[in-house]
């Protein structure tokens, strides 16, 4: 059974620090922050996370959530990425279950702290990936003008 993430103090610890090196262009190269507007607030969210063309969070789906929002607020389908003071904008989109379970796999392959958040391993078939993408879903970023 997969664990279920929880924020708490050492997350919030954990994710100030990246925040801070990322800030700052230091660190693992595919680490940005994501910015969202908030579903139900408005305000801008910013979290750390990995990019690499499509985006999993690592268990932070708040933006997730707010990104995925359908045709009711397309203004809100887009993130910023930001890294050492350069930012981009991109839009959202959900690719095939067919495109997503390679990046998935990709994603369990190199982030190994995450396993414990999923059912499924690195080495299980495409069908059981594809079980896990209600709760770890992966979206396309295309980049905005």
């Amino acid at each position: 059974m997969a664990r279920t993430y929880k924020r708490n103090a050492a997350t919030q610890v954990i994710n100030w620090v990246f925040t801070t090196m990322t800030r700052f262009g230091v660190g693992a190269s595919y680490r940005h922050l994501l910015t969202v507007r908030g579903r139900k607030t408005g305000q801008l969210r910013t979290t750390p996370g990995r990019c690499d063309g499509y985006r999993r969070p690592a268990m932070a789906g708040g933006w997730l959530r707010s990104g995925q929002l359908g045709s009711q607020r397309p203004r809100r389908r887009e993130v910023t990425l930001s890294r050492g003071g350069h930012q981009a904008r991109y839009a959202i989109a959900e690719p095939a279950p067919d495109e997503a379970v390679p990046v998935l796999r990709k994603y369990l392959t190199d982030i190994r702290v995450t396993r414990p958040y999923f059912d499924a391993t690195p080495a299980s078939t495409d069908s059981e990936l594809k079980a896990e993408l209600p709760r770890h879903p992966v979206l396309r970023l295309i980049p905005k003008p």
